[in-house]
């Protein structure tokens, strides 16, 4: 079976061009993940790519960690598959020795600590909150290709530290990591970038290791992080691009979607495909989405892959206060659930992390268990970690229990019961962290050893790869990005919250109006968006962008408005 047929037309096009610069532009849910490795598995398939030569950039761990796993099912070991700040790292480690004689500087673990330090030193007592502020300012600095002056020249500045001292600040910060022999994480691009740029033979050495590269999320890449794909590449151009301009929200990061609008005019001849068609959402969905990027740069037209005449719109609701809003979205998720739903199936997402607390109180008084993403890691779970170890402890013993039966014990013998506690605490989470791995144990195959369980375990932990929480997701947008779930609901669509209130300008309102396009389609079969009209004290009015999506233009009919109900919520 060839790595080409179980893809559709245009996905086949991408995955069929195997030589010189190529770019897809992938719409949310049109499988760009499935072009990727199928195009790369391709590639192996005919002789086209070995994968020891090829290298495959994302911007997460996960990402990487879920690259690697499909393309594995695929038959492909052996790619490199690794984050900007992997790759380079890698090169650090293996290079630095031989240039400079001395192992490569560490990697620093905490900046806020450091700069904390360095205030300390200039008798500055900034606090956590300005430190914080003015670690990301460095970070958007460096990434930017910025020196210090070039930065202060553009007259940014960060609450609480006025320009001279900000300049200070940072010029002491980055003489206490040279005093250390330490990188900072930015640092460690720079450094690649700059290896590569003033020494021939490491650049030749990391041009013949690696032939083909393929980027993801490309509209998310920084001037930094182009500028040391562009010294990978080096002369050549087997360079595969893939990303959406309508899902670039991490301009605040350094995030430029120019590469991704401009990769054809900076690379003549370039093959471009456009994936639009959508395998995710219904209909309705996809028109509010399109409506809400009409007209925008690189905006795609996302076509559902089938017709449903029975999906129903997307539905906004408008509440007094935060409180009904979250006790209504409770209700509405709890009589989901109460109707054969999993509570897996729904997501809330939110502007910022701030909005969940109310929703966490809400659904617990539902008795409905939440995880939060953006929280600690499941395999990073200290009830996680003691299950994987003690797993591992009774493979040693020879047993007479069945791998089921033993796997039963186990868990049971750390505290999983068969009724849950009550929702909204550690206790739950724990229950609900040791209920995932009992069924990941109910769904392995005959064959499956606590050993090759626990084997498995491990290997999922390197690649990040999670197993499902039977628990409501709750996650800002931003976290959000590239997950989806059957059921979504939106809160906190009112001025101030979305688009946010700091958010002014032109291209600021732009970032957030692509938020509010990564929420939307996020939803496969329901999307359900609300807001209140009061924060605090204050009044607040519908998002702008629920009127673009409703009412206006090509938007016209695409919102239906709930009825009023017994949880507060009436007519807009």
């Amino acid at each position: 079976m060839s790595a080409l047929d179980a893809l559709d037309e245009r996905q086949r096009e991408a995955a069929s061009v195997l030589r010189g610069p190529v770019a897809v532009l992938a719409g949310a849910g049109t499988g760009k993940t499935r072009v990727i490795t199928h195009r790369i598995a391709h590639g192996v398939d005919t002789g086209a790519y070995s994968p020891s030569r090829v290298m495959a950039v994302t911007f997460t761990a996960k990402a990487a960690g879920e690259l690697r796993g499909r393309l594995r099912a695929l038959g492909v070991e052996g790619v490199a598959a690794r984050t900007f700040h992997a790759a380079a790292l890698a090169q650090l480690n293996f290079f630095w020795p031989t240039l400079a004689g001395a192992p490569a500087p560490s990697i620093i673990d905490n900046k806020v600590r450091m700069l904390g330090q360095a205030a300390d030193a200039m008798r500055m007592r900034p606090s956590t909150a300005t430190l914080r502020d003015i670690a990301s300012e460095i970070e958007w600095r460096k990434v930017s290709m910025l020196s210090i002056d070039q930065h202060a020249a553009l007259g940014r500045s960060v609450s609480g530290i006025d320009q001279t001292q900000l300049v200070e600040l940072q010029r002491a910060y980055e003489a206490l990591k040279d005093e250390r022999h330490q990188l900072d994480f930015e640092d460690v691009l720079l450094a690649c970038a700059g290896m590569l740029e003033a020494e021939p033979r490491v650049a030749a050495s990391v041009h013949e290791q690696y032939r083909h590269f393929t980027v993801d999320e490309y509209q998310d890449v920084s001037p930094l992080q182009n500028r040391l794909l562009e010294l990978w590449l080096g002369d050549r151009r087997d360079i595969c691009v893939v990303g959406d301009a309508s899902q670039t929200i991490y301009s605040f990061a350094g995030a430029e979607q120019r590469f991704l609008l401009e990769f054809e005019r900076r690379h003549p001849g370039a093959t471009v495909v456009r994936l639009e068609t959508n395998y995710r959402s219904q209909a309705p969905i996809l028109a509010a989405a399109n409506a809400l990027m009409h007209g925008r740069p690189g905006a795609l037209e996302l076509i559902p892959a089938r017709e449903s005449f029975s999906a129903d719109p997307p539905t906004v609701t408008a509440y007094d206060s935060e409180g009904e809003e979250a006790a209504g979205i409770a209700s509405a998720i709890a009589a989901r659930i109460e109707g054969g739903a999993s509570p897996a199936d729904v997501a809330v997402l939110y502007r910022s992390h701030a909005q969940s607390g109310v929703l966490q109180q809400a659904l617990a008084a539902e008795g409905i268990a939440t995880t939060v993403l953006g929280g600690t890691r499941f395999f990073a779970m200290p009830e996680v970690r003691q299950a994987i170890l003690a797993l591992r402890a009774a493979a040693v013993a020879p047993t007479e229990h069945g791998f089921l039966a033993g796997v039963q014990r186990v868990l049971r013998e750390l505290g999983l019961t068969e009724e849950p506690p009550a929702a909204g605490g550690a206790q739950r989470d724990g229950w609900e962290a040791r209920r995932a791995l009992l069924r990941l144990a109910e769904e392995a195959g005959p064959e499956e050893t606590l050993r090759s369980f626990s084997d498995a375990l491990m290997a999922r932990a390197k690649d990040q790869h999670e197993p499902t929480m039977r628990t409501v997701t709750l996650s800002t947008l931003h976290a959000a990005k590239g997950l989806e779930w059957p059921h979504v609901h939106l809160s906190g669509w009112a001025e101030g919250s979305l688009p946010i209130s700091y958010a002014s300008g032109f291209d600021a309102i732009d970032e957030e109006r692509r938020l509010a396009y990564v929420g939307v389609t996020r939803a496969a079969r329901t999307l359900s968006l609300s807001w209140s009209r009061s924060a605090g004290r204050g009044e607040r009015a519908p998002s702008r962008f629920l009127a673009e999506i409703g009412t206006t233009g090509r938007g016209t009919g695409i919102l239906r408005e709930t009825p009023p109900s017994a949880s507060g919520a009436r007519r807009r």
